[in-house]
């Protein structure tokens, strides 16, 4: 028997399910989650650092990473227009991956892995949900660097 093929819109669907579930977890109520996805990270920080981290067993890592996938995910779509793709990837078991693409302030589309973006975060403890959020942004070009020179408004006008 072979493996599944995969299912973008149930994934989306299950990320937004999850991180919603999530929201009304920590109190924020969904129809504000809904408006504004940003309405969330002050009580994600705070659950985030009350974790006992240290405590964790494989099961919590995999839950806090699948939640944080999630919101991060969710909020590159609500906010920026995202989307999930699929990547190839002959080392996974699925020969795929779930990623998020978007086009950036320069017109080119990139992609981010937000298992990936995850993992990077919760290596530099303590996890600032903020920074992931910016770290993604700027990994697809969807927000300026600071310092950086701002972009065109058109490709054929110089600055």
């Amino acid at each position: 028997m072979g493996v599944p093929g995969p299912d973008l819109e149930r994934w989306t669907e299950e990320g937004h399910l999850n991180i919603v579930g999530v929201a009304r977890m920590l109190g924020v109520p969904e129809d504000v989650y809904e408006s504004d996805p940003i309405a969330l990270i002050p009580a994600l920080q705070q659950y985030v650092e009350r974790l006992p981290l240290a405590q964790f067993e494989e099961s919590d890592w995999v839950t806090l990473q699948t939640d944080l996938m999630s919101y991060l995910a969710d909020f590159l779509v609500r906010r920026h227009g995202a989307r999930w793709a699929l990547a190839e990837d002959p080392a996974s078991p699925r020969g795929y991956r779930y990623v998020v693409e978007a086009a950036g302030l320069d017109g080119v589309t990139r992609r981010l892995d937000p298992a990936s973006a995850v993992v990077r975060e919760v290596r530099h403890a303590p996890i600032e949900i903020t920074r992931m959020l910016a770290a993604a942004e700027l990994d697809l070009h969807l927000v300026r660097a600071p310092g950086a020179q701002p972009a065109p408004l058109y490709p054929e006008q110089d600055t």
